[in-house]
């Protein structure tokens, strides 16, 4: 029995559909999708009907597109209620989501839970000598503006950093509880750790990128493996003996190259051995 990851499948591009729809059954696995899997309840239901069928169980946090409010679907629906309308909605296929209770892995090996998060971003992600009042300016410096600021509303919250702070509040008050005998498997689009945003290209995106609230949680919070994506650039790196692992799948043209999409699944339990590793 395996626990195997990917995000970012971005259902709007058919070449990815297609795609999906190759991969080969997994009947006693567990899949992870850590976000980003489209923007339209349609995208959802081809997804989980497609994954539910191939996984024994799939585990599902939101990505920034999946709380996009477009002008041509559901207008009303902003925010929480967006949000609370697409878990309701990954329900309905039983696929286990950020507001269920955490879910104990399964498989072989010592005492593991599984915890799926939802904390978006509060644009901590910058260097130290940005003021948060200019963060939108340094990036806009570089022409850099993220779509999520036309569309992520954060209703009923003042901000998306308001938002973020209070699901990061809730959050904790769930980690705190879980079992001192425990190992996590920490499950979040967004990656954990600024030091992890390795955009090259465009590196004042790390604004929409996460938290600097979440730096210590790996350690904190008994971590064996933490999953994000989102950067649409997979990698497994290490930091303080634990195991992070980028799991995106992307856009056509960034992963097409990779080959058949049964070989961008990563395998997070049981994983690789901590032998080749990046960071320390």
């Amino acid at each position: 029995m395996k626990l195997y990851a990917l995000s970012d499948l971005h259902l709007r591009y058919e070449h990815n559909r297609r795609a999906l729809e190759t991969l080969a059954p997994h009947p006693e696995d567990w899949l992870i999708v850590a976000g980003d899997v489209g923007e339209t309840r349609d995208d959802l239901d081809f997804a989980w009907r497609t994954l539910t069928a191939r996984f024994r169980q799939v585990v599902w946090v939101p990505g920034n597109h999946e709380l996009w409010t477009m002008s041509r679907e559901q207008p009303s629906l902003r925010g929480e209620a967006l949000y609370q309308q697409v878990v309701a909605q990954c329900r309905s296929h039983g696929v286990l989501t950020p507001e269920d209770p955490y879910p104990r892995w399964p498989g072989e090996g010592p005492h593991r839970v599984l915890v799926p998060l939802f904390l978006l971003y509060d644009y901590s992600f910058r260097p130290d000598h940005v003021a948060e009042q200019d963060a939108l300016n340094w990036a806009l410096e570089t022409h850099v503006m993220c779509t999520d600021e036309a569309v992520l509303h954060p209703d009923p919250y003042p901000s998306r950093a308001a938002w973020c702070a209070a699901r990061v509040e809730q959050t904790l008050a769930r980690l705190e509880a879980l079992p001192a005998d425990c190992s996590t498997i920490l499950i979040n689009h967004f990656p954990l750790r600024y030091e992890h945003v390795r955009l090259p290209r465009i590196p004042r995106f790390s604004l929409w990128c996460g938290t600097k609230k979440t730096e210590d949680w790996h350690q904190r919070f008994r971590a064996e493996v933490v999953v994000s994506g989102h950067l649409h650039m997979p990698a497994t790196l290490w930091r303080d003996g634990v195991r992070f692992e980028e799991v995106s799948l992307g856009y056509p043209k960034q992963w097409s190259w990779r080959g058949d999409i049964s070989g961008c699944l990563r395998e997070i339990l049981p994983g690789p051995e901590a032998g080749s590793r990046l960071g320390t």
